[in-house]
Formats: structure tokens, C-alpha cells, sequence
């Protein structure tokens, strides 16, 4: 029997008395697209409480499954006493005792995670009243030289001398132990979950401040959340063994090596496989209280218990599960963290990005001197373990050494028909290349091996001690890192995309010649196709939610992720925005003050005509626009020449006696420091004539994206042309190819004839997105207030205005001269009361 739940008219948990009617949409889209199994595409811009909505409609959802789950299971009971005839007194009887025993199950459980948070509120208020000294824990990880090298052979090595049948009854006696074990451990309940994730753990932190604010419940305890939640990072965001994270060398290795070690060699943080109570204490803890990653670090110190194994302990329990990007799309994190998206709901955030991620995320580079190392490793350990080792492990380890040694980087020589420069083949292709010695390996048989075996991590180990003993024997520093990640684990995904569709992905194979060396060549697969990856998270997932502030332009989502779900499966909802249409003032500006065109195509942008003519539109622009001014240009390369050029001709002084002008820095490091000082800038109120500062950006850099310039930070925000990718790239136009032939067989399969070119839709689109992601730099709440002025005459047209953000609407102005583009500006900054 179906129990469906209706779409609530009201979302209680929602933090506020009375939302927007574009949240409460929002939030009775997204729930009813759960019910309903569907895709949901998201797009609310910043600044309407797009994260809100979200947490609201989806943990109100989850909420209401919880008593819908326990109703199937009462009437599900009622109905097999009602088989077998069971007088009614005994059926109602019977069904009132599995509702009590369930729910003090739950209460139960509730109680111990009362206790878990009095336990951490008691610990800090202990630490509060004394003066705490960190205790120096005692970590000799430092392995004895005499270790045996049978610690490197393969993991099924060790018996390789018993029969089958006797290692088979090995293994069902191992399996027995296993769940012998773990009877021993409190039972788990499992639950339905929501499985949370974003681009960066900065964004999921806010994602926790904006979850903290969600209403209670009115049966829920006051000091219990509405829902349990566990955030979810890398080892290298948790590790808390600073002994081991100073070492150099790979830190998944090294805390790999030290799970095997016993006694003190063991990582102190982390308790013996026998103790399951402090990993179980520290399990109900984190469910008990939601935090962010710096919480959880925090709680793993205070509790010296590892914060990486304790999180993915709590996995089962939790009711949100917060994740980056990078864990949920790969399978091989998922299924290492034990995240498992069968029938549970998946909401990514900041989804604007996500086909260029998953292509990014699975295209592999190969070095050659990755290749080369894997080889010289390969030959190291068969020469030592030859007589351990097992027929059949050698023949797939001399198979896999063959395969390696034929790749086109490992060869002193580039291949046939590639002197310099780039050749693109499939799979197929590139194996074919190799030649008749790798026609009989079986790939599957490798990568399974070598996955099951984990043989990468033996040959590393054991070549990297070898290595080790020879320096410090002959008197030498040893250099070397004894936890490298191992070179052969590259070869190892090498192979598995070597096992994919033609169709689905490219090798390029890249030809280059330094002075000082001969020819190196370099291997990469290029994944083409997305649907493949993401099919696997749609069709498991009960719903899968994308949203973001900026979706536009939205087909490639249809076309490129999602191509073989039908139209009724796939729910769209894209709201305007919270703030009064007059607190925005959109103008493309198709002429200069002398009246010549704009056009910002890269053969222009030597132009030095243009460049003066530019300079000239931002020497009225900061006469103009109060506070904070914000240019994004297409490029680094047009940004530097600019400079340059302004320096020379004294207009970078000219524009520093209106605001101070900044330039996005194009290393990471400085971008803190520049944000910092333009805020000061802005803020700074001073006697001269200064009104502001001007930041000088690039479109799809580091300021565009993920940044707030609300209020005074930014009044206006200009684009500087259309920042196409280089359409030369080969990699982009194998991409554009996909895309056109994929669009062309989706077509001719529903009889019809395709009416654009796909391939150039894409370009438009890449193009267009990172458009997109810069504009939404302004106008981050319902009172913000700023203009977007859009520098270049193909802005007027209708394909690329239909691609600008929904939330733009149709007040976008296309003044006839720079003149009334002036006017314009005026009018709007006088309407605000603000004068420049």
C-alpha cells in the first residue's frame, strides 16, 4: 500500500515567520520532486535564501518520511496478522507493542546522544576552569630495519602455498570471525538520508551556520537538532597526527602504513580494531551536535581519537551528510567512505559547474616520468620476489610491466606520425597502437588485480626501503619520501580508462621538445562524456537535486548530463530575485566615447586604439559609480597588456586620483590580501577626492566566483567582452565534436533534424557561464542595489541575451551612444541618493 505524502502548503522549520513567496515555491518544488523521484534543476539566485529553501524543503521531506516509514511498517504488520486470521483485540494489541518497542529503539538512541553532547559540554568546561596542557603523545612510528619483506608482498600471497578449497575455508572462517565481531558492537540503526554536497568546505561551513538556524520541531527536545548531521572531508582536512602531517610524502599512504601497526607503532589516535568504545563514543558525539570540518578537527583533538575514521563511522546514522564535490562524483571515494546514494536524496549546490568537474575530475594526465618509474619499479620487485611470488601474480604483473613498457612516453622515441605537437585516438586505438605483445592482456584481469592485491602500494614500499638502505649504507642523505603515493596507482586508472567506450573519452597523446633533452611525450585521457559518470548517482538516488544562484545557460544540462531522462522526469524551477527590479540597472554599451563599435575579440585586443578607448569608458565610469567598481576582463593576457599600456600613457594615474585601483593577483596566495585592502579602501573615509576603489578582475579567475561584493563593495560590475576559450584547443574542439554528434544521434533516434549546431552551443555556453558567475558578484541580498554594465556589442544580441541570467529579466538597456549610456548611469545613481 502506497502512503504518499502531500506537498505541504508550510514549511514550520523554516526559520522565519513568513518567506518569500519565491522561497515557499522553491520549497514545495523541491519537495514534491522528492516524493516524485525526479531530477530537480535549481536555479535562485543569491541573495532570495536559495540554502534555506533548500535545507527546508528537503529535511522537512525527510522528517515526514520518517513517520511515513513507520506507518508502512504498521500497516504492513496489521496486514500479515490479518492473513493468518488473528483476532482483532490481538492484531491491535500486537501493532501497539511495535510501535512502543520502535520508538524507545529511537528514544533510546536519542538518550545517547543527550549523553554523547553533556559528556563534550562537561569536557569544555573542565578545559575552561584549568589552565590545559596539551599531553605530548608518545608516536614512534619509525619502523625497526628489520623488518621482514614479506610485509610487501601482495595481500594474497602470504598462503599462496595452501590448496584452493583450504584458503577458500579460510576465508569462511575469516567471514564468521568478521561477523562474530561485530555482533559484539551496539546495533546500528540505519535511515533515510540527505546527502548534501558543494564545491568547497568553506561553502559547506556556511551551509552549517544556515542548518543551525532551521526551527526545532515541536515534539523534538530543545536542545536536539532537526535532523543528525556528519560532515565528511579528506584526511588531509582531518588528520590530526601533526607527527605524521610534518613528514613528507603522501598522507593517505602514511596513514594507510600506520593502520597496520600495532602497539605504539600504531597512529595514538586512532584505537585497536578490539576497542570499538572510544571510536563509538566519539561516533555519537559528532551526530549530536552538528559542526563543520574545524569543528570536528577540534572535537578529534579534545578527544584524541582520529576526526577522519570517527566521521565515517557516524555515516550510518546520520540524517545529513555534508560532502565535497570530489567524494560524492568519484565511485572509488564513495565506496571507500562507505557513501552510499541507493534510495536517498542527493542535493548538489553550486551545481553550475558540475559537467566541467566530473570531465576534469576523470581526465587523467600520464607523465612519462611516471611511466618510467612505475617500469624501473616494476623490474626492482619481481627481481626480489620472482620465487614468492605465485605463477599467476607474475604473469599479470610481467603483463602489466609489458603494457607499460609498449605506452608511447615510456619509449626513448615519440611514436609513428607524432614529430611534435598533439594526436588524438580512442581507447581502442591506443591499444591497438601498442602493438601484437599487449593484444592477449587482459586489462580487466589487471585492474582488478591490482586494485584487490593493493600490489601498488608493495612495489612503492618496497622499492622506496630499498632505496633507503642503499644511501644511509653508502653515507648518503636519503631524500626520498618513504609514504609516496605510488606511481603505479596513475597506471593503474591509466588501464581503467582503457577499458571505457570509445564514445565516452579521447587519449591525447602530446609530443614535446625541450633544448635540453630529447623528445618527452605525454599521455591524457580526456573524458567526453558526463551522462556515463553521473548515470550512476540518477539512477541509484531516490532524487537528485542541482542547484545554484546562476544555472543560465541550462541545455547543457539536458544534453550533456541527463540526455536519457525523459522530459516528465526532470523538474525545473527558476525563480527572479528578492530585490525591487529598480535596485538593478543592466546597460550593454555597443559604443565607445568616439563612437567606435566594441568588440573585444582577441585579434582586437592588441588594438591599441582599443586599448585607449577602454581606458577612456573606465575614466568616466569612476567619476560616476560610487564606492566599489569591479571590471572583469576576458583574459590575464589582456589584463597585463592593459596595464602596461595604461602605465606607459599615465592613465592608471589619472584613474588612482578617482579610486585606488587594485589588481587581482594571478597567485592564489594574494587574493586575501588584495580583497582586504580594496574593502578598507572602500570603507575609508577620507578628506582627498578618492570616492572608492576600482578592482581590475578576470572572468572565471579567483574573484569570480564564490565571492561576495555586496552593498558598498560593489555599485557597478562590468564585463569586458565575451572570455571565449580558445577554440584551437584540441581538447575543446573533441569536446564541441562530442557534443554535435551526440545532439545528431539524440535527434535522428526521435526522427527529427537538429536545428543548431550543438558543438557551437557548447562554446557559447562555457563562454556564457563564466559570464554568468562574475554578474552574480552583485546584488547579494534583498536591499542591495548596483549596476551590470555588459562592454561589447555582441551583448545585443538575442541568442546571447537569452543566455544572461534569468533573474535579469527584460530591463536590459541598449543606449544609442556612450552619451546616454552616461545619462543612464547618472539617473540611477541619483536615484539612490548617492552622489559620485
Amino acid at each position: 500500500m502506497a502512503l504518499a505524502l502531500p506537498t505541504p502548503d508550510a514549511f514550520p522549520i523554516f526559520p522565519y515567520s513568513t518567506p518569500y513567496k519565491i522561497q515557499l515555491d522553491l520549497m514545495r518544488h523541491l519537495f514534491s520532486a522528492i516524493e516524485e523521484r525526479k531530477m530537480a534543476i535549481v536555479e535562485s539566485p543569491t541573495g532570495t535564501g536559495k540554502t534555506l529553501s533548500l535545507l527546508s524543503a528537503s529535511v522537512t521531506w525527510l522528517n515526514d518520511e520518517k513517520e511515513r516509514a513507520l506507518k508502512g511498517r504498521f500497516i504492513q504488520l496489521e496486514e500479515s496478522y490479518a492473513q493468518d486470521k488473528t483476532p482483532d483485540w490481538l492484531v491491535k494489541q500486537s501493532v501497539e507493542f511495535a510501535k512502543r518497542h520502535l520508538l524507545l529503539e529511537e528514544e533510546e538512541f536519542q538518550t545517547r546522544l543527550d549523553q554523547a553532547r553533556k559528556r563534550e559540554e562537561n569536557m569544555r568546561n573542565e578545559q575552561k576552569s584549568r589552565l590545559y596542557k596539551r599531553q605530548r603523545v608518545d608516536t614512534a612510528m619509525n619502523s625497526d630495519d628489520n623488518d621482514e619483506d614479506d610485509e610487501y608482498l601482495p595481500e594474497d600471497e602470504e598462503d599462496s602455498n595452501l590448496s584452493a578449497e583450504v584458503r577458500e575455508l579460510m576465508q569462511r572462517l575469516e567471514k564468521s570471525r568478521r561477523r562474530d565481531d561485530s555482533r559484539t558492537e551496539l546495533e546500528e540503526p540505519t535511515c533515510t538520508k540527505i546527502y548534501y554536497a558543494s564545491r568547497t568546505h568553506s561553502q559547506l561551513s556556511q551551509l552549517q551556520v544556515e542548518f543551525e538556524k532551521l526551527n526545532r520541531l515541536s515534539e523534538q527536545a530543545s536542545n536536539r537538532p532537526v535532523a543528525r548531521v556528519v560532515p565528511l572531508g579528506s584526511r588531509k582536512n582531518l588528520c590530526i597526527n601533526e607527527e605524521l602531517r610534518a613528514k613528507e610524502g603522501d598522507l593517505d599512504e602514511g596513514c594507510r602504513e600506520l593502520m597496520k601497526e600495532k602497539g605504539k607503532k600504531r597512529c595514538p589516535y586512532l584505537p585497536p580494531p578490539e576497542d570499538v568504545t572510544q571510536m563509538q563514543n566519539l561516533r555519537d558525539q559528532i551526530l549530536a551536535t552538528p559542526r563543520d570540518i574545524e569543528d570536528l578537527v577540534q572535537l578529534g583533538k579534545e578527544t584524541k581519537t582520529c576526526p577522519y575514521y570517527g566521521s565515517r563511522r557516524a555515516i550510518k546514522q546520520a540524517e545529513l551528510v555534508c560532502l565535497p564535490y570530489n567524494l560524492l562524483l568519484q565511485k572509488q571515494s564513495r565506496e571507500a567512505l562507505g557513501v552510499d546514494v541507493k534510495d536517498q536524496v542527493v542535493v548538489i549546490d553550486e551545481a553550475h559547474n558540475l559537467i566541467d568537474t566530473i570531465l576534469s575530475t576523470h581526465s587523467i594526465l600520464l607523465p612519462h616520468t611516471i611511466l618510467k618509474k612505475s617500469l624501473q619499479q616494476l623490474r626492482i620487485y619481481l627481481q626480489r620476489f620472482r620465487k614468492e611470488s605465485s605463477s599467476s601474480t607474475h604473469l599479470i604483473i610481467a603483463d602489466t610491466s609489458t603494457g607499460a613498457h609498449t605506452c608511447p612516453c615510456a619509449a626513448s622515441s615519440p611514436p609513428c606520425g607524432i614529430s611534435c605537437g598533439e594526436k588524438l585516438m580512442t581507447p581502442g586505438e591506443f591499444f591497438a597502437s601498442l602493438g601484437e605483445k599487449v593484444q592477449g592482456v587482459n586489462l580487466l584481469e589487471i585492474e582488478t588485480y591490482l586494485r584487490s592485491s593493493k600490489i601498488a602500494r608493495k612495489i612503492s614500499g618496497y622499492c622506496s626501503k630499498l632505496d633507503e638502505k642503499e644511501k644511509i649504507a653508502s653515507g648518503e642523505r636519503y631524500l626520498g619520501q618513504r609514504n609516496a603515493n605510488p606511481p603505479l596507482h596513475l597506471v593503474q586508472n591509466w588501464i581503467i580508462t582503457l577499458t571505457n567506450a570509445n564514445e565516452d573519452g579521447k587519449i591525447v597523446t602530446s609530443v614535446s621538445t625541450p633544448k635540453d633533452s630529447g623528445p618527452i611525450v605525454t599521455l591524457k585521457y580526456q573524458l567526453l562524456n558526463p551522462s556515463r559518470i553521473f548515470r550512476d548517482i540518477v539512477e541509484d538516488a531516490r532524487s537528485v537535486v542541482l542547484a545554484g544562484g546562476t544555472m543560465a545557460p541550462m541545455s547543457d544540462f539536458y544534453s550533456q548530463l541527463v540526455p536519457y531522462l525523459a522530459d516528465e522526469k526532470i523538474a525545473l524551477f527558476s525563480c527572479g530575485h528578492v530585490m525591487p527590479k529598480e535596485n538593478l540597472k543592466t546597460i550593454v554599451v555597443t559604443r565607445g566615447p568616439t563612437g567606435a563599435s566594441l568588440v573585444y575579440k582577441h585579434q582586437q585586443q592588441r588594438d591599441l586604439s582599443v586599448m585607449s578607448e577602454l581606458g577612456q569608458i573606465l575614466s568616466n565610469l569612476v567619476n560616476i559609480v560610487p564606492d566599489g567598481l569591479v571590471v572583469f576582463f576576458p583574459s590575464y593576457a589582456f589584463l597585463n597588456a592593459l596595464r602596461t599600456k595604461w602605465k606607459e600613457t599615465g592613465l592608471l594615474d589619472k584613474l588612482a586620483l578617482k579610486k585606488t585601483v587594485f589588481f587581482e593577483p594571478q597567485e592564489s596566495g594574494g587574493v586575501d590580501n588584495v580583497l582586504q585592502e580594496y574593502t578598507t579602501a572602500i570603507r575609508r573615509k577620507t578628506s582627498d577626492r578618492k570616492r572608492g576603489a576600482l578592482l581590475l578582475a578576470v572572468v572565471g579567475a579567483k574573484l569570480s566566483e564564490g565571492l561576495n561584493f555586496s552593498d558598498e563593495l560593489a555599485r557597478a560590475v562590468v564585463i569586458v567582452g565575451l572570455p571565449f576559450a580558445n577554440v584551437g584547443s584540441v581538447e575543446l574542439q573533441e569536446r564541441m565534436r562530442y557534443v554535435k554528434e551526440l545532439d545528431q544521434k539524440t535527434a535522428a533516434a526521435d526522427g527529427k533534424t537538429p536545428t543548431k549546431d550543438a558543438g557551437m552551443e557548447l562554446y557559447e555556453n562555457i563562454c556564457m557561464k563564466a559570464v554568468n558567475q562574475s554578474i552574480g558578484r552583485a546584488i547579494r541580498h534583498q536591499n542591495d542595489w548596483a549596476a551590470l554594465i555588459l562592454l561589447d556589442e555582441r551583448y545585443g544580441s538575442a541568442r546571447i541575451r537569452s543566455k544572461l541570467p534569468k533573474w535579469i529579466g527584460d530591463g536590459v538597456s541598449t543606449p544609442d551612444g556612450f552619451g546616454h549610456v552616461v545619462k543612464e548611469l547618472a539617473q540611477f545613481y541619483r536615484a539612490h541618493r548617492v552622489t559620485a
